[in-house]
């Protein structure tokens, strides 16, 4: 054995077995004082040892200790964490033992930890929290790891109502007046801790003696800044439950004087955290701002921006975007509200308009602060700035642009390459919001300089100038999509995909815009769905195709997502290309092919992790792409391919990386794409196809998978027809236990309805064996009901009951078939005859929906398609069900629809309903 094995091997022995001869942690504990091990305290201290095998060796102790005895381990971590007279490192590693076995950032483990730890005895429990809370305000080291330990408990307790002694114990030991500046600071940082956590809910009714003992540290006459700074970033983190003290003004002007008076604090931590607190009352109290922002706030943000200090400045810019934020959704608010005929909730100041001539001299001086090698992932004011530029030019819309033009017109061509790029950048941050027509000839006047921009020296300069162009294509394509500037356009993007990694994805993007502003131009107002004979890049689709191909294989492609970006301009070209470019279709439809066939057979060599990230990114790339040139393959040519594609996609589904979700997901979508493009013919792949579906329905932690899944079943119901019969009986039982299943993500369980009425709908009389079951789930789920306050909820309830109007749809369509002039129930043989007892369930659905404010387009048009099946399927002594008020409101509303298949549906329904209603009355 090596020499260094035998080390390792002997240090564990020396520290681990003296503690498993005296039985562990069952060191004599009782309630009264207790010393922690020696051993123990060795062993904590070796947690900051450079030594890899110390480290190994004291992490395999703390999970042995863990498995042996979890609650006598804590007690004695925790005895650990009290005794002032260990060392500062031991008191550290043992308090972030005892955090880490009580919470995780994942919330699953967060809530089996907080099981776990409520499992134990409560006298167990007192011991630790005793501890812990004597440790508070003894520690020399910051933050408090303590503190961190009193807050994780206190998160697992106290919403199930448990040591509601805590919060009264944490405020009066920050208020007193005998307790001194670590005390105060460690105990504010539990509270801190503890709300920024806890679901606010829980604190609400103690919100007011938190928040007084929050600012009571935060006033200026606090002289420990150590103080000040924990009692700040505790406001930070309780404001979402301080509605009630904003709500009343005397409270609500005391906290925001404290607030400003922090903002000029000389201890820059306390200046970041008060300017912090800023941004988020602007977000939760924006209807309380305006006493606030002339007098204090507006100087206040501004002097930050112009601050040397990245974290000062950043935050004042943050301000002013989260400002612009708000207006922006208050103005859409507001126009939702206009064409609802009701008031706004909240209406706009519009400080984001007044404030536009002070804040764009100091957003453009921002702009050119960066640096030429920035690296992308760090957060600096220069990109703050762009950003909160964009959000501007959104919120004041043509306001914006007398401002920031004589900057762009000034820099644009500057000596120094910091204000080319900072002008070129405020040019394309500016290109949302304002009127197109407005900003057309401002864009046509400043091409020839950005296509000469596209060759800058600075890698900055050209990799923002791409940016650029590619918005220009997106936002005001008319620009481009021209015989002027083209062609020249064209040659500098081709040109820039041989650049730095960073300036080729953002052509790469620019090509993506390009594409589609191409095609629309091309198709003009007509159906978009007509292909065009030609485009305007006909003439260079080969060599743009041929260059983004070679793109993907630079090596540098993993670099700033160049190879993500180069596959989805490709994609983006294939879906908008011409009937002139199909042979160059073609030829991109076997390149990936064989790709995708290479990529496969090397499965083998594969060895490192990273090694293992790349090939299954590429396989997910090369899926994505597959899936986009087949949708634009005729369906002459598909059985052709068809072949090798299924097999290359099996192969997929059958090796190791199938495990991973995203490569599943995408391989899903192909075989969804070969379903749509092959219909019927699909059937001779099922055999083969079938089992990997099945597993792709199991993979219930895996929400995307699943979904996949599931969406390719109802594609293969609908392509094959009764052809899926044999298969069925599978399909319906893994979709009715995803059903049942609280694992399986909400998300899903939508789409598995409307599967059901795919499969009713391929299957007809057929599907009567599954009937009764399927009924009664659908209608359990046409009862649910949310709280119309969250619109997250709202938005779920709509796709549950389109997913349950789908089913029902395609249930009576399918067992109607093709006789529509069934419309009477005369006796047991009839198919319908068993959704008769259900129909008036069906229809007092329709009518819930027609009276839900919240429902969405979707479940409108999906309403009147099923009330126009019924009329058909069930003849006129179904009227007395449907012919309501209601209903004819609910088709009134469709008809009135801005979306055609709304209007013709619910026109179709409604002249359904008028037939039954005369044919009654010439019967009478």
């Amino acid at each position: 054995m090596p020499a260094c094995c035998l080390l390792r091997l002997s240090w564990r022995k020396k520290l681990i077995e003296p503690l498993a001869e005296s039985g562990g942690f069952d060191c004599g504990h009782t309630m009264a004082e207790a010393s922690p091990p020696i051993q123990l305290l060795q062993i904590l201290e070796k947690t900051v040892s450079p030594d890899k095998n110390e480290l190994e060796a004291a992490q395999q102790f703390f999970e042995q200790a863990a498995q042996q005895n979890l609650a006598e381990f804590l007690k004695s971590l925790s005895d650990v964490l009290k005794h002032a007279t260990n060392s500062p490192v031991a008191r550290m590693a043992a308090g972030l033992q005892i955090k880490n076995t009580i919470t995780s950032k994942d919330p699953t483990v967060k809530l089996q930890y907080h099981q776990r730890w409520l499992s134990f005895p409560e006298d167990i429990r007192s011991y630790i929290k005793k501890n812990v809370l004597d440790a508070l305000g003894t520690e020399t080291m910051r933050p408090s790891t303590a503190a961190q330990c009193v807050a994780y408990i206190a998160v697992a307790e106290l919403p199930v109502n448990q040591w509601n002694e805590l919060i009264p114990l944490l405020t009066q030991n920050i208020t007193s007046q005998t307790g001194n500046e670590m005390v105060k600071e460690s105990n504010l940082e539990a509270l801190g801790y503890i709300c920024q956590d806890i679901d606010p809910h829980v604190l609400v009714n103690q919100s007011n003696a938190i928040l007084t003992a929050i600012v009571h540290g935060m006033k200026k006459e606090e002289e420990n800044e150590h103080v000040r700074l924990a009692a700040t970033t505790a406001l930070l983190n309780s404001l979402e439950f301080t509605k009630a003290q904003f709500d009343r003004e005397s409270e609500r002007h005391f906290i925001m004087q404290v607030v400003c008076e922090a903002t000029q604090s000389s201890n820059t931590q306390i200046q970041v955290a008060a300017l912090q607190c800023l941004v988020k009352i602007m977000s939760l109290y924006y209807r309380y701002m305006e006493h606030y922002m002339g007098p204090a706030l507006f100087a206040i943000t501004l002097q930050a921006m112009k601050s040397e200090i990245d974290e000062v400045a950043l935050q004042g810019i943050e301000f002013w975007s989260n400002v612009c934020e708000e207006e922006i959704d208050l103005a859409i608010e507001l126009t939702e509200a206009q064409e609802s005929g009701r008031p706004p909730q909240q209406t706009s100041r519009f400080y984001a308009k007044g404030a536009l001539p002070h804040l764009i001299p100091v957003l453009m001086k921002t702009l050119t602060k960066q640096e030429e090698c920035d690296d992308m992932d760090d957060w600096i004011p220069s990109k703050a700035a762009g950003v909160c530029v964009m959000l501007l030019a959104s919120c004041c819309e043509d306001d914006i642009v007398q401002h920031v033009l004589p900057f762009v017109k000034d820099n644009i061509k500057h000596s120094e390459w910091k204000f080319r790029e900072a002008a070129v950048m405020a040019f394309g941050c500016i290109l949302e919001g304002p009127d197109p027509e407005m900003l057309k000839p401002i864009v046509v006047q400043a091409m020839p300089t950005l296509i000469e921009l596209m060759m800058d020296p600075s890698v900055a300069v050209r990799d923002t100038t791409a940016w650029t162009i590619g918005r220009i294509c997106e936002l005001i394509p008319e620009a481009v999509v021209n015989e002027t500037f083209l062609k020249p356009l064209l040659e500098a993007l081709v040109k820039g995909l041989h650049t730095e990694a960073r300036v080729a994805a953002n052509v790469c993007w620019a090509f993506n815009s390009l594409a589609e502003a191409a095609y629309e131009a091309a198709t003009g107002d007509s159906d978009k769905a007509q292909e065009p004979e030609t485009y305007c890049l006909s003439e260079f689709y080969e060599i743009i195709i041929q260059k983004l191909l070679e793109t993907t294989d630079r090596p540098d492609g993993a670099q700033h997502n160049l190879r993500s970006a180069a596959y989805e301009a490709l994609m983006e070209l294939v879906k908008n290309s011409a009937k002139d470019c199909y042979e160059v279709v073609q030829r991109t439809t076997i390149i990936i092919l064989e790709r995708l066939q290479q990529v496969l057979s090397m499965e083998s060599h594969i060895q490192t992790h990273s090694d293992r990230m790349q090939y299954n990114d590429l396989q997910s790339l090369l899926c994505a792409t597959l899936t986009s040139v087949l949708r634009k393959v005729k369906p002459e040519d598909v059985p052709q391919i068809s072949d090798a594609i299924m097999t290359a996609l099996l192969q997929m589904f059958n090796s190791a990386s199938s495990k991973a979700g995203g490569v599943q997901e995408d391989a899903f979508m192909a075989v969804s794409t070969l379903v749509e493009v092959l219909g019927a013919d699909f059937i001779k792949y099922m055999e083969a196809f079938k089992p990997f579906l099945l597993l792709g329905l199991k993979s219930h932690a895996e929400c995307q998978v699943c979904s996949a899944a599931v969406g390719v079943t109802g594609d293969i119901c609908r392509a094959l027809g009764n052809k899926v019969l044999p298969f069925c009986d599978d399909f319906m039982a893994e979709l009715l236990t995803n059903l049942s299943n609280n694992n399986v993500h909400r998300s899903v369980k939508p789409q598995i309805l409307s599967v059901f009425g795919d499969m009713a709908l391929a299957i007809g009389p057929e599907f009567k064996k599954y009937l009764e079951i399927v009924l009664q789930v659908v209608q359990q789920a046409s009862m649910i009901m949310v709280d119309h306050s969250d619109y997250d909820l709202v938005d779920y309830l709509n796709e549950l009951r389109h997913g349950c109007l789908e089913a029902y749809t395609g249930i009576i369509q399918g067992l109607k078939g093709d006789e529509s002039a069934q419309a009477t129930m005369n006796g047991p043989n009839n198919d319908l005859s068993i959704v008769k007892p259900h129909v008036p369930h069906i229809v007092n659905f329709i009518i819930v929906i027609a009276q839900d404010p919240d429902k969405s387009e979707d479940c409108v048009t999906s309403c009147a398609g099923l009330v126009g099946d019924l009329c058909t399927a069930f003849g006129s002594e179904i009227l007395p069900l449907v012919d309501k008020e209601q209903v004819h409101g609910l088709l009134g509303q469709g008809r009135h629809s801005k979306n055609s298949k709304s209007k013709a549906l619910s026109s179709w329904a409604a002249k359904e309903l008028r037939k039954l209603k005369n044919a009654v009355t010439v019967a009478s």
